[in-house]
């Protein structure tokens, strides 16, 4: 199995690691080397490489996982600690970057994609979102930001809502309750749990079965399966995170 880097993984060195084998890009976010610090340069490079690696016809299949034992492993304090922005620009740029990650993902990715939750974490809506998602048993999923004055709009909410149903995901918001790995498979956020040892393994090994498919029938049934998602984004995206953003 050869193995390369694309010519644009130094420009997101920063913030993603990434090695290709055969048509299959492996996306890892980091900090460091390290778990990845959510901040607002994140926040921007998560849309612009999911829009890039999307467009690069050398990509067949799409592999998204973190660093070490958690998806992301904090929130930047001056990320944390922003004044509000109230008008103008900076209140533009926060949504746009902010609807970006999962749009760029359901919109721009056009081959088959696979995510690898190797841990709680911020956003964990991209891994959700893929058309197949693992997760490591210590994986926990929950949104924290009603419990801290904020409205859950900023698109883990819209996928709770699509994956666990509208119920649950109101009792999510509210308590802030965690659902751990059994549960989350249980209920059908993920499709696998994964020791974590296994996980990347795992994540290859499938990747390889759908590039076993002729390349037409991958992309196609990738088109199928996220139809849903589009939709989705469409309809309640933009509403969410503008609710975000009205109290932040």
């Amino acid at each position: 199995m050869s193995s390369q880097r694309p010519e644009y993984a130094d420009r997101y060195a920063e913030h993603f690691v990434m090695e290709r084998r055969d048509g299959v890009l492996l996306l890892r976010v980091h900090t460091g080397g390290g778990p990845a610090v959510m901040s607002l340069a994140l926040h921007h490079a998560w849309g612009e490489v999911l829009r890039e690696a999307g467009g690069d016809p050398d990509n067949e299949v799409l592999i998204l996982t973190g660093s070490g034992d958690a998806w992301t492993g904090g929130l930047d304090p001056a990320l944390r600690d922003r004044p509000p922005a109230l008008r103008g620009e900076d209140r533009y740029d926060l949504y746009r970057d902010g609807i970006a990650l999962l749009r760029s993902l359901v919109f721009a990715v056009d081959v088959p994609t696979i995510g690898a939750l190797n841990g709680p974490g911020y956003h964990q809506e991209l891994a959700l979102a893929c058309d197949l998602t693992l997760c490591t048993p210590g994986t926990v999923f929950d949104d924290t930001h009603f419990r801290s004055g904020a409205v859950p709009g900023d698109g883990q909410h819209l996928v709770y809502q699509e994956l666990l149903g509208l119920k649950r995901t109101a009792r999510v918001l509210y308590t802030g309750a965690a659902v751990g790995a059994a549960e989350a498979l249980e209920l059908g956020l993920v499709n696998e749990i994964v020791p974590d040892e296994r996980l990347l393994p795992r994540a290859w090994e499938l990747a390889t079965e759908i590039m076993a498919a002729p390349r037409a029938t991958r992309r196609l049934t990738h088109a199928v399966i996220q139809r849903p998602w589009q939709r989705r984004l469409v309809d309640d995206l933009g509403f969410g995170r503008a609710h975000h953003l009205l109290n932040s």
